[in-house]
């Protein structure tokens, strides 16, 4: 359950609408599967370079493990996550990763320790109540240590597309509807529900990560710089129709 990759909004954008291409596709528990992907560099760009010990929740295959490392090579990065496939190749870049439930209580062996940051990229919406977990986490912050969270956007406009045509399927492939969601959030929403029983957190940093889709003619008929430089604006003025993803920072009090 870690960072969605960087070609997500492109690959909504390619995706053929329609409920056959799913419909013979059965889903796997999170125990079984392995969420791997290029890493979520928003997401990292939001931790500091002083961090030296790091709290990956939800780490997957330990991509994000693997941009920390590249550009902090002295920091820990510890991860829990529930599947053990994805632990094994999660150890490649931690110090330690442990398998484990996160939903009721933080586990004992995590309870003395403190972490510079805990990062929550694209988990929280799979939990029952993810404001208490981000909660009961954000105890185990330094002072003046932070919350990186990623989260997708339900109102991305690849999805007001879809249920525009009437499509609202869970898919067990992953994406915005992962059929293993339980929470949905907006770029309007996202801070205030998932920081709600966290009153010794404050926002530092909202942004999300997205574009204009632009099918056929994204680098074919308009220059990549140009489309860049259009995603930007589009970002800038409409984040919550643009952006597939939003990125959280909050500080510890």
């Amino acid at each position: 359950m870690a960072g969605m990759p960087a070609k997500a909004a492109a690959d909504i954008e390619a995706r053929p609408s329609g409920k056959q291409e799913r419909r013979a596709r059965t889903s796997l528990p999170l125990t079984e599967r392995v969420y791997t992907n290029e890493g979520n560099p928003p997401v990292v760009s939001q931790i500091d370079n002083r961090c030296r010990r790091i709290l990956d929740i939800g780490c997957g295959a330990g991509d994000n493990a693997a941009l920390l490392k590249s550009r902090i090579p002295e920091c820990e990065i510890f991860g829990v996550t529930r599947s053990d496939a994805e632990a094994e190749r999660a150890r490649a870049y931690m110090t330690e990763c442990w398998v484990d439930d996160i939903e009721e209580n933080v586990p004992d062996y995590l309870l003395r320790e403190r972490f510079d940051c805990i990062i929550f990229s694209h988990v929280l919406e799979h939990l029952r109540d993810p404001a208490a977990v981000v909660a009961r986490f954000s105890q185990l912050l330094n002072k003046g240590g932070s919350v990186a969270i990623a989260i997708p956007n339900v109102l991305y406009v690849g999805m007001r597309l879809e249920f525009l045509r009437g499509n609202f399927e869970y898919n067990p492939d992953g994406g915005i509807l992962d059929d293993t969601h339980l929470h949905f959030y907006t770029c309007l929403t996202a801070d205030r529900y998932l920081l709600a029983k966290s009153a010794d957190l404050k926002l530092a940093n909202k942004i999300v990560d997205g574009h204009i889709p632009m099918p056929g003619l994204r680098g074919r008929v308009i220059p990549r710089t140009w489309c860049k430089a259009i995603d930007r604006w589009g970002l800038r003025h409409w984040p919550n129709l643009f952006g597939y993803q939003i990125i959280l920072k909050a500080v510890k009090l």
